[in-house]
């Protein structure tokens, strides 16, 4: 599936690390959604992939030096036509010739000349990243405004685990098209924050076999997490059933099945937080009891099954909520005879009592298990705001933007 709607040049630099063998992952999503993309590595980096591979899977030519194609000038014109630079693996070695403004090969001479959005993704061992140089040239580089994304925290080369692991590649294809769609969507404005997102569909189990659910596949809870963590706030993400996704780098995860357990999480776990966002589709009922055997086919018809309410959880964080602390609730909503979505929408915001609101208008291919989506962001005092539609990861920087405003 696409992952953008339009063409565009991008430069995909490679820094020696071994996790330059992701390269070639996020190479094939980003040429898969149409777009030129000339790879740049550094001569360290094709010691771990061939100039042969970048090649092939990019259709353009490969080079390290500022000695080649001079006659094009190659080592300006590169920058300079660029709609995105994207470095990954970006070493230590890397951000600390970034930030000193070395050109002393042709990706870092690339990013003196680039005046597009530039995305670097660092990977490194933990003693690295966490060295107060590589901390220190983070910062230089991110007063910049260059993005310097925060790595994945897991198996790193050898033994070793801890922050410093590339995102995977699909995640970081997602923040590329954030950027393409919006260049200034990830600041560090949720710095010192804690941020928590509820994401995915509840089941409510009706036998060991069966449940009552809905089509939420989780990316939208998934992508606000994704982009608070970047924009620098201490995320934990709650996550319900959803579909295969992976989880968002430097973000806490904790797993739910069912509404109540859900509800006894999102309690916990909002306590000391800045601000909540409650993404997850829950569902409104659950079986009154639980069959503890399949239930069969009979001659009789199918059984009766009485259905209870599920509690509502957004009105109840309302209730609970600190002074201070933002509530956000999202809301999927189709028209009917009683008035259209919109309508539903401003109604809903004022029975729950949160701070924001985000509706969706959902059906047969809209919102629900697709990349994109859109909508409207209401507010308790009065504002509305159209959310045109995009990439999920769009959606929730329009979100952030709004939260960091109240926050700040």
């Amino acid at each position: 599936m696409s992952l953008v709607t339009d063409r565009r040049r991008v430069v995909l630099g490679v820094a020696g690390g071994i996790a330059a063998y992701k390269a070639c992952e996020l190479l094939r999503r980003l040429t898969e959604s149409g777009h030129q993309v000339r790879v740049i590595p550094t001569e360290s980096a094709l010691n771990f992939v061939g100039a042969a591979t970048f090649e092939a899977l990019s259709g353009q030519p490969v080079h390290t030096g500022v000695f080649t194609d001079v006659p094009e000038v190659a080592h300006v014109r590169l920058g300079q036509q660029a709609e995105l630079v994207v470095i990954a693996p970006a070493t230590a070695d890397l951000l600390a010739r970034a930030a000193h403004g070395r050109a002393d090969d042709l990706l870092t001479a690339t990013l003196l000349t680039a005046r597009c959005p530039v995305l670097l993704v660092p990977a490194m061992h933990t003693e690295m990243w966490l060295h107060p140089a590589t901390r220190d040239n983070v910062a230089l580089l991110r007063s910049r405004g260059i993005v310097v994304l925060e790595p994945a925290a897991g198996r790193l080369t050898g033994v070793d685990t801890g922050p410093g692991r590339l995102p995977e590649p699909v995640e970081i294809a997602e923040l590329a098209r954030l950027l393409l769609e919006r260049p200034d969507a990830l600041p560090q404005d949720l710095a010192g924050r804690r941020v928590v997102v509820s994401a995915g569909g509840t089941r409510e189990p009706l036998d060991p076999v069966r449940f009552l659910g809905n089509r939420s596949s989780g990316r939208q809870g998934y992508a606000l997490a994704r982009v608070a963590a970047q924009r620098g706030a201490q995320v934990t993400l709650v996550s319900a059933h959803t579909a295969d996704l992976v989880p968002p780098a430097s973000v806490r995860m904790v797993t739910v099945g069912t509404a109540a357990e859900l509800r006894e999480v999102m309690v916990a776990e909002s306590k000391q937080a800045d601000a909540v966002v409650m993404a997850a589709a829950v569902a409104d009922f659950r079986p009154e009891s639980l069959v503890g055997h399949k239930i069969k086919k009979t001659e009789s018809g199918p059984p009766t099954i009485t259905l209870a309410t599920n509690p509502d959880i957004l009105v109840e964080l309302v209730g609970l909520r600190p002074g201070g602390q933002l509530v956000v609730g999202f809301a999927a909503e189709t028209g009917d005879e009683s008035g259209d979505v919109l309508h539903h929408g401003r109604a809903k915001l004022a029975r729950k009592g949160c701070d924001l609101l985000v509706v969706n208008a959902v059906g047969d291919g809209v919102a629900f298990e697709q990349p994109d989506n859109g909508g409207w962001l209401l507010a308790a005092d009065g504002g509305e705001t159209e959310l045109a539609n995009g990439s999920k990861a769009l959606l929730a920087s329009r979100v952030w933007d709004a939260v960091a405003a109240r926050l700040g």
